[in-house]
């Protein structure tokens, strides 16, 4: 081979065949990247969701803790009953696989500044479904209403502080008998009447991601004003 013979040789391009071929390899190249990212990125969301699960489960939880925690009674009633505006009370009720329960409590936070208002407050958590989903989905609610009134189970503004729940179950401990049960009434005579439970015990589950394992929370929270609350002026 001559010299120009050579040099024409090198100088030759890619023949038709040559490129099909380095594209059909890049495109492998780029569905195998694009696989693996859409992989990493769709893990990456499954675990947002689930790290947000977690912390919508804490949340509901330690919301729950504070508010019965704060949890009482009012020994102050009229002697004219006809001037009685409100009502305090404690009433957990049995529903599996979901509970109620309603109390009064100091759980009002005040927004406005000098406003005409106390941090007292009805309190009531439950299960109720979500009108705007079509698999029966399931959220657990606080309802609150202030200034309390003579319905200290009805009435206030309900929020959602988890969505799509297994269980909410409640149990109730007896300080005079020290047994755990599963229903309380400080309205009734045939309940426990102006008592409050020493504790209340909480299980929460909320159901899993994707079809993944279900989020359990459990605790127990402790009232501490057993009495009722009396101010008045003791006699001499």
């Amino acid at each position: 081979m001559t010299p120009r013979s050579a040099l024409r040789a090198r100088a030759r391009g890619m023949t038709l065949f040559e490129v099909m071929v380095a594209i059909g390899i890049l495109a492998m190249v780029a569905v195998l990247i694009g696989g693996v990212v859409d992989s990493l990125s769709r893990g990456k969301a499954g675990e947002g969701m689930r790290a947000e699960r977690v912390r919508e489960g804490r949340e509901a939880v330690e919301r729950f803790v504070r508010d019965v925690s704060s949890a009482y009674l009012s020994a102050h009633v009229p002697t004219v009953q006809a001037l009685m505006t409100g009502k305090t009370a404690f009433v957990g009720k049995s529903a599996l696989p979901f509970y109620r329960v309603d109390f009064t409590a100091f759980a009002h936070t005040r927004t406005e500044r000098d406003a005409p208002e106390s941090d007292q407050a009805e309190v009531g958590y439950f299960v109720k479904a979500d009108p705007a989903a079509t698999t029966g989905k399931m959220d657990l609610v606080r309802r609150e209403q202030t200034p309390i009134d003579l319905e200290p189970t009805k009435g206030g503004i309900v929020s959602v502080v988890a969505e799509d729940i297994e269980e909410f179950e409640l149990r109730f401990l007896d300080p005079q008998t020290s047994q755990w049960i599963e229903s309380w009434d400080s309205t009734q005579s045939a309940g426990q009447p102006n008592r409050l439970p020493l504790a209340v015990s909480i299980r929460l589950v909320l159901k899993g991601v994707g079809g993944g394992p279900s989020y359990p929370y459990a605790t127990k929270v402790f009232i501490p004003t057993q009495q009722p609350l009396s101010f008045g002026i003791p006699s001499q």
